[in-house]
C-alpha cells in the first residue's frame, strides 16, 4: 500500500534530477504530504513524453469509465495496483503494457502497529535523493466537459525486510525503481517478463525510516507542512532494527 507521499523539492532540482521539464510549472508547489484519497495532482513522467514532468491526478480512471459519478467511485479503488494481479485487473491490464509512468517522490509515509496503536513513519532513500515509483496511467475522456483527464496508480509489491517491520500488518510497499531502470520502465515495447522483473522489492539497505508525529494523520489539520516530515520519537516504542 502507498497512499501518502511527499515531494518537497523545487522545480530546478526535479528537472535536473529527472532530465525533464515541467509542462505546467506554475501549478507545482513542493509537497510535504498529501494523500491519494483527496485525488491530488502529482508530478509524473509518462512514457508518452519522456522529457516532460506532468501533473496527473492520483487514482486511475480507465478510459472506458462511463461518467463522472463512476469515475469518482473507481479512483478511490485504483490509488494502488498490486504487482501480483496487475495483468488480470480490467482497469490495469492495458496500462501496464502500454501506459507506464514514473511517479516522482522524495519519500512516503506508512504506519506500524504495536500494542494496539499505530505509529507513522517517513521512509526515504538512504542518501535523501528524490526517486521514482513505478506507476501506470490512463486518459479518461470526460464527455460532459470534453476534457481529457490524465490519472495514475502507484504499483505495490511485497515488503522488503525494512518495510515488513514498519508496515507489519499487510506487509506491502511501493515499487521503487532503481535510478538505472527508470528509463527502461518508460520504454514502449517491454514484454511481460521484463515488466514483471522490474516490479520487485527495493533493496532495504538503501532505504531509511524515522518516526514522525501523528500530525500526518490528524483530521481537519493542514498536513501539507514541513513539520510532518520531522522526526518525532515515541517513548516505549521498540526499534525496527
Amino acid at each position: 500500500m502507498c497512499y501518502h507521499t511527499s515531494l518537497a523539492r523545487d522545480q530546478d532540482y526535479l528537472e535536473t534530477r529527472f532530465q525533464a521539464k515541467f509542462d505546467r510549472p506554475h501549478l507545482f508547489e513542493p509537497i510535504y504530504h498529501h494523500a491519494g484519497f483527496s485525488a491530488p495532482l502529482h508530478p509524473v513522467i509518462a512514457n508518452q513524453s519522456r522529457q516532460t514532468i506532468s501533473l496527473f491526478r492520483w487514482g486511475l480512471v480507465p478510459f472506458w469509465t462511463k461518467d463522472e459519478a463512476a469515475a469518482g467511485r473507481i479512483r478511490t479503488r485504483t490509488l494502488n495496483a498490486r504487482a501480483e494481479t496487475i495483468h488480470q485487473k480490467p482497469a490495469f491490464r492495458a496500462p501496464i503494457m502500454t501506459r507506464r509512468c514514473l511517479v516522482l517522490v522524495d519519500g512516503f509515509f506508512e504506519w506500524r502497529e504495536e500494542a494496539g496503536r499505530k505509529y507513522p513513519y517517513y521512509i526515504t532513500l538512504a542518501g535523501g535523493d528524490a526517486f521514482a515509483l513505478a506507476g501506470i496511467w490512463d486518459s479518461w475522456p470526460n464527455s460532459r466537459t470534453g476534457e481529457a483527464v490524465e490519472t495514475f496508480s502507484i504499483i505495490t509489491t511485497a515488503a522488503n525486510s525494512l518495510m515488513e517491520r514498519i508496515h507489519n500488518t499487510r506487509k506491502r510497499m511501493p515499487v521503487i525503481l532503481d535510478r538505472a531502470e527508470e528509463g527502461r520502465w518508460l520504454e514502449k515495447d517491454l514484454d511481460r517478463a521484463t515488466i514483471d522483473g522490474l516490479l520487485q522489492p527495493f533493496d532495504a539497505s538503501r532505504m531509511q525510516a524515522r518516526t514522525v508525529s501523528r500530525l500526518v494523520s490528524t483530521k481537519r489539520a493542514n498536513t501539507n507542512v514541513p513539520e510532518v516530515m520531522q522526526e518525532h520519537r515515541y517513548p516505549g516504542l521498540s526499534a525496527i532494527e
